[in-house]
């Protein structure tokens, strides 16, 4: 007999065999299956291995494409760097409650998904017998905030203007600036959507993850008539779009993609930075970086909805043009007060209290010149 140990994603395997060339082919057929996700369940798998299992035998095909890759997204990234290699045996509720421990700055909605991914899947582990406990009950989520975004900055403003007069992802940027689109939605518009006779953008449906698909909006909020800005009337006139044709498109003239819209954005990024005055050696962007890290795509849509209210806009109307199914996440960023917003309050709030003085002075004057006093009775 002969025998021999692999290691496959951070697990130790022992193959026994009559002779060399059999050993060969059953190392061969256990690492197939392993990697087809095939391997046999016990206890003793890792965390890793089992979060795989469970994706493929309770997520996949009962879930949408995208919330299957939103699954993977929150293992890979926030999960198995701490557990992932661990035995599913040996998870502890101090191992998961570490997990999101490390979450600090992100939202409260991703902290309770991520939370909600390890309970799942424990859950399903000890439904099949192979742990007693869900290590991943009563978990404690940190403090976070109910929006994901935040507003840009007027110093962000200014160098996104600037870039976007020469950068080719500028208008798509400006677009989500000034008409408060998901970059998605953005990608999604042609030439049919824009009504250059009634000054107005329809928005209908978004591209979606998998294969670059066109999507239906997430509710029916989601489609929606948006006011063209006349600040970029010209520019849309200028692309000379098709009805069919994408508005915003790739270097081969196709549809942005979310890959595509990743890649435009990182650039336009570098592009702020370099704006700002960092140094730029070997074509690379040098660190300290004037432009903060958590400034994303969506940073434009908040402002929008930020602006919105700025210009006194009510938050009905406000909430129709975000596309927002509950006016309660209108509200969410609707109540984030600009500076602009608190001067007008502050500037209408005086002008009541003044307005309300001068006539109470006046009413005790005239009460003293006509022989009344502030009571409004006779002397």
């Amino acid at each position: 007999m002969v025998r021999k140990t692999f290691t496959y994603e951070g697990r130790r395997y022992d193959i026994t065999a009559r002779n060399d060339e059999e050993l060969a082919v059953k190392i061969a057929m256990r690492k197939r299956d392993l990697k087809e996700g095939k391997e046999t369940i016990s206890n003793s798998m890792t965390a890793r291995s089992w979060f795989k299992t469970f994706m493929k035998t309770y997520k996949e095909g009962s879930i949408s494409p995208e919330t299957y890759d939103d699954y993977w997204s929150r293992w890979n990234s926030r999960i198995d760097p701490y557990i992932g290699s661990m035995k599913i045996k040996d998870v502890r509720q101090i191992h998961c409650q570490n997990v999101v421990n490390q979450m600090d700055g992100c939202s409260k909605t991703y902290i309770k998904k991520v939370a909600n991914t390890l309970h799942q899947m424990f859950e399903r582990a000890k439904s099949n017998k192979l742990i007693l406990e869900n290590p991943a009950i009563d978990l404690e989520l940190p403090e976070a905030e109910d929006g994901t975004h935040r507003a840009i900055t007027d110093f962000e403003r200014d160098i996104t203007i600037k870039v976007a007069e020469y950068h080719r992802g500028g208008l798509w940027v400006l677009t989500l600036l000034y008409c408060g689109l998901r970059p998605s939605e953005a990608a999604r518009l042609d030439g049919r959507h824009l009504d250059f006779e009634c000054r107005r953008i329809i928005v209908e449906g978004a591209v979606k993850k998998k294969g670059n698909r066109l999507g239906k909006a997430k509710t029916e909020s989601g489609n929606r008539i948006i006011p063209m800005p006349s600040v970029l009337e010209q520019k849309y006139k200028d692309l000379k779009r098709g009805p069919f044709e994408p508005v915003f498109q790739n270097e081969k003239g196709g549809r942005l993609s979310k890959t595509n819209m990743r890649i435009l954005w990182n650039n336009f990024k570098r592009e702020m930075n370099i704006i700002a005055g960092c140094e730029v050696y070997r074509n690379q962007v040098l660190p300290p970086y004037r432009i903060a890290a958590d400034l994303v795509p969506y940073c434009y849509r908040h402002t929008f909805c930020t602006d919105l209210e700025a210009a006194g806009v009510s938050i009905n109307e406000a909430s129709r043009l975000m596309g927002h199914k509950d006016i309660k996440i209108t509200s969410r960023i609707y109540t984030h007060y600009s500076q602009e917003s608190f001067d007008r309050v502050a500037i209408l709030m005086d002008n009541y209290q003044n307005a309300r003085n001068n006539a109470e002075n006046a009413s005790e004057d005239v009460g003293v010149d006509v022989g009344v006093d502030p009571t409004g009775t006779e002397k």
